[in-house]
């Protein structure tokens, strides 16, 4: 059977789905995006990647002008695709479970695409058991369509560099989507590792909590340490100083994402509530906003005050703002603080961010958010800034 495309990514014009479209498209494949989000369309035809990822915009030149990226947002160009790529995943709601509806209604708004001839790959993260609960929506709806799940492991922003060097993991729920998803990534020549759908589901999750938990034990320190009139930095560099068995302990700071947290929720729930480890992580990290804060009000009386985040993205160098621990600090403080301005080099779909040298001028304290490369060497005007990365040069506040 021939189909246009080589493969079609829904959702494709995301941080998961674009990286992955170009990086095969670069392998020579001729792939399709489908996405509801006009806008984003529009500037990746015109060359223009929507968000920061190393390395995509001149993959992306190249594909356009090889005709090798088709993008489109109406679901038929689904069924013009050999292989169908879902990026759709399953987020939490407020009260930390799994929501289903968004890959149930994907599935069923795919339907009338979808035909026999045709692979389909899970890509994002999914609760435990949501591939072969697709695979059964799938057999119960007379779809005869071999299923995969194999889950996204790069580190965003460096999608286009990682997708081609870290090993591949694969759930196939039968040997035939097993076998196809392996001819799949052969084309980009990575390396693949084999294991049941449930399995694999696991392994994304394991490792995203297990992140999680080891930047919760960093934030753990540094709050008992803080407690205690101790300099943290100082410490971590002696615990670390020619000992290789403290290399892996990161510094403490702000662990946030679209990622971590969820994935770890989502285990929470799947374990009834008893992810002890996980739950105790979340609430250092998460809790970590507020320590900083009850540490600020010791110090001053911030109703007088005006405070200056540096930093609005969930991690250094990156531009993302989804599930900021920034912005969470920022709402603390609109409460607490006189005036709370917020800058990022960054980030530009906030209208409320303002020049840095207007925020380090009109600000009483500042607080270093997020540890861009730009922050390192500023002139803070002997303004007294809040450093909880240890990043900032003598004489920062802990």
């Amino acid at each position: 059977m021939q189909f246009a495309n080589d493969f079609c990514v829904v959702g494709g014009a995301g941080h998961v789905g674009l990286p992955f479209a170009l990086a095969f498209a670069e392998a020579g494949l001729r792939a399709a995006i489908y996405d509801k989000n006009k806008s984003a369309l529009e500037r990746i035809s015109s060359g223009i990647v929507p968000f920061m990822e190393q390395g995509a915009e001149p993959l992306l030149r190249k594909a356009l002008a090889e005709n090798r990226l088709n993008m489109s947002d109406a679901p038929a160009i689904v069924g013009e695709s050999r292989v169908v790529i879902i990026t759709i995943g399953t987020p939490v709601d407020e009260f930390f479970n799994p929501v289903f509806k968004d890959i149930r209604n994907c599935l069923a708004e795919l339907k009338p695409f979808l035909r026999e001839g045709q692979v389909l790959v899970l890509r994002s993260t999914v609760y435990p058991g949501t591939t072969e609960w697709c695979a059964r929506w799938l057999r119960e709806n007379g779809l005869n369509i071999p299923l995969a799940y194999c889950p996204e492991r790069v580190v965003q922003g460096k999608s286009i560099e990682e997708i081609k060097q870290l090993p591949q993991i694969i759930g196939g729920v039968t040997p035939e989507g097993e076998h196809q998803a392996l001819e799949l990534f052969k084309k980009i020549s990575v390396e693949t590792y084999l294991l049941k759908p449930i399995e694999a589901e696991f392994a994304k999750l394991f490792t995203n909590a297990y992140r999680y938990i080891h930047f919760a034990i960093a934030n753990q320190f540094y709050m008992i340490a803080a407690s205690a009139g101790v300099d943290y930095p100082r410490l971590l560099a002696g615990m670390k100083f020619h000992y290789p068995r403290l290399e892996g302990l990161p510094s403490p700071g702000f662990s946030a994402g679209p990622c971590l947290l969820k994935d770890t929720m989502q285990l929470n729930a799947f374990a009834k509530n008893q992810f002890d480890l996980g739950a105790a992580a979340m609430n250092i990290n998460e809790g970590l906003v507020m320590f900083l804060v009850d540490r600020m009000f010791a110090k001053w009386d911030l109703k007088e005050k005006t405070i200056g985040i540096l930093g609005m993205a969930f991690k250094p160098e990156n531009d993302d703002t989804r599930a900021a621990l920034s912005y969470k600090l920022k709402k603390v403080l609109e409460f607490n603080a006189k005036r709370v301005l917020t800058t990022d080099p960054f980030v530009h779909t906030d209208p409320a961010l303002l020049p840095l040298d207007q925020v380090i001028r009109e600000s009483d304290i500042l607080i270093l958010a997020i540890p861009h490369r730009a922050y390192k060497h500023i002139d803070f005007k002997g303004k007294p800034v809040f450093d909880v990365w240890g990043y900032l040069a003598e004489g920062s506040s802990q």
